[in-house]
């Protein structure tokens, strides 16, 4: 009697399918992934189930409007309810390795086995690097390469979610190389008063930055907002008296608790995670000191769309004497961003996202 034994194309694919979820798991911003608007990141996967290369954020604002009371006629006196849109368009991404002459006698099963290690660092990496890129990109320019008049306007229209060093002061009339010149390394590095001066900002930004709600913190459900900053900063946060000492007793009550899975400390409900690899901007603070960004996200802050899931394909070379093995995805992550003036994607403002710059002078 013949066994029964899965076709290649069906065994691949449930590899593909391990793959993903395993990617998903060890992503350093799984805790913050989710498919509805409360969530960090808003993953969409309408497109793996039909055509197209655009996915649509909806932001529809809250209702601000009094109450009609006693007999007042209502008829008339309706809120416009306010709606903006988002597009993201998918692009197709694609990287590929190729494994040693021995690997070349296993199955293609194998080959995947092989280069699993390779190709998950590098789509772990790749997510963590579109994330970063995306939340300092200027309406969807990267930072590095968008011009002073692009940086200008942005700050124009996101004035009220972006902070320079210590005080709203230090916004030099919506000049933003101006204002970064304005950060010294006394009075604006990142600390506990800092950020505090971050969450009010968010709070009273217009519109509002939302928090990702609810989370269990100390036992009871709360909300909070996620600060990514790079190490530099973080050091300096760590080294604010008034930040040691808050977040020593919050660990105190609860260091098991869910709240630090993912974060690397705690204050006012909010979860600071040292990102290492966002970059440094040299020598643009006051007297040529270096500066750093760092993100107070809230919810939407980021949109991840997917077309295709990684799929991954082997290919012979040379006459078959060589192997590899290819991944390739349709996705894109990008920051969101919704239209503030008189069109639906006019004078954009970033949704979820509050961006502060501070002194990052190096260790000496």
């Amino acid at each position: 009697m013949t066994d029964t034994t899965a076709a290649t194309g069906l065994t691949a694919q449930q590899w593909d399918d391990k793959f993903f979820v395993e990617y998903i798991n060890q992503s350093v911003f799984k805790p913050y992934f989710g498919k509805d608007e409360q969530n960090m990141i808003q993953v969409k996967e309408d497109l793996t189930k039909k055509k197209g290369d655009t996915l649509h954020y909806a932001l529809v604002n809250s209702l601000t409007g009094s109450a009609t009371t006693g007999s007042s006629t209502l008829e008339g006196n309706e809120e416009d309810l306010t709606s903006r849109s988002f597009p993201l368009t998918v692009e197709q991404y694609r990287h590929a390795v190729r494994v040693p002459a021995f690997e070349n006698q296993k199955s293609s099963i194998d080959l995947r086995n092989a280069a699993r290690g390779q190709l998950m660092n590098w789509e772990q990496e790749f997510t963590r690097d579109k994330v970063i890129t995306a939340l300092g990109s200027i309406n969807g320019v990267a930072y590095g390469t968008a011009s002073e008049p692009q940086k200008d306007a942005w700050l124009v229209d996101n004035a009220d979610r972006v902070l320079f060093g210590a005080a709203v002061s230090n916004n030099s009339a919506n000049d933003h190389s101006a204002s970064l010149a304005n950060i010294d390394n006394t009075n604006d590095q990142l600390t506990a008063s800092a950020i505090s001066l971050m969450k009010r900002l968010a709070k009273t930004a217009n519109p509002k930055i939302r928090p990702i709600k609810p989370r269990n913190i100390n036992g009871m459900q709360s909300d909070y907002f996620i600060l990514f900053a790079p190490s530099l900063l973080v050091r300096d946060l760590a080294n604010s008296t008034a930040f040691q000492q808050a977040n020593r007793e919050a660990r105190e009550r609860g260091k098991g608790n869910p709240l630090f899975k993912g974060a690397d400390y705690v204050y006012e409900n909010i979860l600071v995670v040292e990102v290492e690899d966002i970059d440094v901007i040299s020598g643009v603070g006051a007297a040529g000191i270096d500066v750093a960004p760092c993100y107070l996200c809230g919810a939407q802050a980021i949109a991840m769309g997917w077309s295709k899931r990684p799929q991954t394909i082997t290919e012979k070379f040379d006459y078959e004497d060589k192997e590899g093995v290819a991944i390739r995805q349709w996705m894109e992550i990008a920051k969101i961003t919704f239209g503030s003036g008189a069109g639906d994607t006019d004078d954009l403002k970033d949704h979820g996202v509050l961006t502060g710059y501070f002194a990052a002078v190096a260790d000496s």
